[in-house]
């Protein structure tokens, strides 16, 4: 919470037309002392009905402001938020939202997990970068309840923020246009937060997320009803519909199991008809997604993403669309720290299960191979491949369990900048800063032996051409690099830090686009060997007993993995000690 409030003080934006208010929805005593102390207006209500949409709604009678900017307490924005979104309400006086992308500076649960930070577009990277920009052109892009900017008045026109669902956040987009307003979406990252820090936390968001958005489906279904476009209709539709997926998800990952386990035909074709039209139509759809979507989603990725949630949202979206009463709101924990690695087998029990089904199909398809039906021979061979493909992608789903150490309380963020360290005595040394976070920063510098643990030292730090000093102690030496923790601080300093950090205006926007493109076979690499670590994972966690087993599934799926395909490098550099000249 403070570095969001300490960034929103550094906006840069006349101060006598900005009101910062902190709305605390816990009534928490030293959430009021600390607005008390650093100048900015707290509003705690008596009643705490409606969650996060009638916290904001009780706000909204107490202040007066006609542009509204909404942050959860986690997302810091950027020095020019407000530069960037506000002049866009005075062109187009119909607006009555502007939303920017949700970025995380932390690690979501499969990116550490899976050590894929940075390697790999997260979930959400779909949704910010390419849906929600579609939406933007047929004027359908909706409010994702933080990181934006709302239009008072048309606020007051719908009756506030929605109630009626648990994301209140769509449901009043969706008011907006029904009321003839437009929206709009600005794909420039203009604030950062932090993402889900469990496995555990992160699927109980999106069950939030997929109850409220077929809640919305079935209250104020968008292909029915007034005031909306065709195209928005459709938008918002694909949007809600999309969280159905989840018992379509497990259908797909039992369906060869009713031939192989119970000889029930669930596609009534020759097997060389399935593969003569299905294989084709599959590997063309893959092809195109890679094309469309390769700098957003990887291939093959969904179908882990997905397979973790289906579980899950499957049966609190069926409900919902029977009873949209149904459900509570629940707050997403952010923030914290594992003290030791773990394995959520709760909240990957459901997959274990899956995984021992399609390994019992298996070993049954193996048999009938040899002993079944003749004619039969080739479905088998088909649904067999379908089981292993379905194996690799449980495999991955379990592997997202395998929660990581997280020892850090406050995360670090990976930067270049340019920065110098002061000793006491007066000497400056010129080093670059590498990482930071709200409590510390790691600097590489040449003159790293001259500094000692415990040393107090000032780090010098640039924004534009004003130069700021913060004061530190090092924390730590190894090699070229300083470890150093902040000092107490002023309110002004702690808001400079911010400031020449989180709040950059550039932090976020080389970041957003710098994933590699999609490659469909060294994608599908990626996740075939994510399946076998999984498997490998679990196994290392058995009973001594089964070492031996474990070795020799070891052997196997190195042996195994050596059949994969890989992309060598076109031109290979010669040693140095092995270069020779020819004439």
């Amino acid at each position: 919470m403070k570095p969001s409030l300490y960034a929103a003080l550094g906006l840069d934006w006349p101060k006598e037309k900005l009101t910062i208010w902190l709305l605390d929805d816990g009534n928490r005593p030293e959430f009021a002392d600390f607005a008390r102390e650093i100048g900015v207006k707290y509003i705690a209500r008596p009643t705490h009905e409606h969650a996060k949409a009638g916290n904001i709604n009780h706000a909204l009678k107490q202040c007066q402001g006609e542009l509204v900017a909404i942050f959860d307490c986690d997302h810091v924005p950027t020095r020019s938020f407000l530069q960037l979104t506000v002049g866009w309400f005075f062109k187009d006086k119909k607006l009555g939202m502007l939303q920017t992308p949700h970025h995380f500076f932390s690690a979501d649960p499969f990116e550490r997990n899976l050590g894929r930070m940075r390697r790999t577009p997260n979930e959400g990277e779909l949704f910010y970068g390419l849906v929600q920009d579609g939406n933007d052109l047929w004027d359908a892009s909706f409010f994702c309840g933080s990181c934006a900017v709302l239009r008072r008045s048309v606020l007051d026109e719908i009756g506030g923020i929605a109630v009626e669902t648990v994301t209140e956040d769509a449901h009043t987009s969706l008011r907006m246009h029904r009321h003839g307003h437009t929206s709009a979406y600005i794909r420039i990252p203009q604030a950062a937060g932090l993402a889900t820090e469990s496995l555990s936390a992160h699927v109980n968001q999106r069950i939030r997320w997929a109850r409220g958005m077929v809640q919305i489906f079935r209250l104020d279904n968008p292909l029915f009803g007034k005031g909306l476009k065709l195209a928005q209709r459709l938008c918002y539709a694909n949007a809600m519909l999309h969280f159905l997926a989840g018992i379509p998800r497990l259908i797909f990952l039992t369906a060869p199991l009713a031939f192989l386990l119970l000889h029930a035909y669930i596609i009534y074709a020759p097997a060389l008809a399935i593969a003569l039209y299905v294989l084709p139509h599959m590997i063309h759809a893959s092809l195109a997604n890679s094309r469309v979507q390769g700098k957003y989603r990887h291939s093959f990725w969904s179908e882990i993403y997905e397979t973790v949630l289906a579980w899950y949202i499957a049966r609190p979206t069926t409900v919902a669309l029977f009873n949209p009463h149904a459900g509570t709101f629940n707050v997403t924990a952010k923030g914290g720290k594992n003290d030791h690695d773990y394995v959520d087998w709760k909240i990957t029990r459901p997959y274990q299960i899956l995984m021992l089904l399609n390994l019992a199909g298996f070993a049954v398809g193996i048999w009938r191979l040899f002993y079944g039906h003749a004619d039969e021979f080739y479905t088998v061979l088909i649904s067999l491949a379908w089981v292993i493909y379905n194996m690799i992608i449980l495999g991955g789903a379990i592997a997202v369990a395998f929660e990581s150490k997280q020892v850090r309380q406050a995360h670090r963020v990976e930067v270049s900048l340019p920065a110098a360290l002061a000793r006491t005595e007066g000497h400056v040394y010129v080093c670059t800063l590498q990482d930071f976070s709200d409590s510390g920063a790691g600097i590489e510098t040449e003159s790293a032996a001259l500094f000692q643990p415990g040393e107090s030292v000032t780090l010098l730090l640039r924004r534009g051409q004003q130069e700021y000093a913060f004061p530190c102690s090092v924390s730590r030496v190894f090699g070229h690099h300083v470890g150093v923790q902040l000092q107490s601080m002023s309110t002004q300093q702690q808001i400079d830090f911010i400031q020449c950090t989180f709040a950059r205006a550039d932090s976020w926007v080389v970041r957003e686009d710098s994933f590699p493109e999609d490659k469909p076979l060294e994608s599908l690499r990626e996740v075939l060997g994510l399946g076998i670590r999984g498997y490998m994972r679990m196994l290392d966690i058995a009973p001594h007993r089964y070492r031996p087993l474990v070795a020799r599934t070891n052997t196997l799926g190195s042996w195994v993995m050596s059949f994969v395909p890989r992309n060598p490098p076109l031109s290979v550099q010669p040693d140095e000690s092995t270069l020779m000249m020819t004439k």
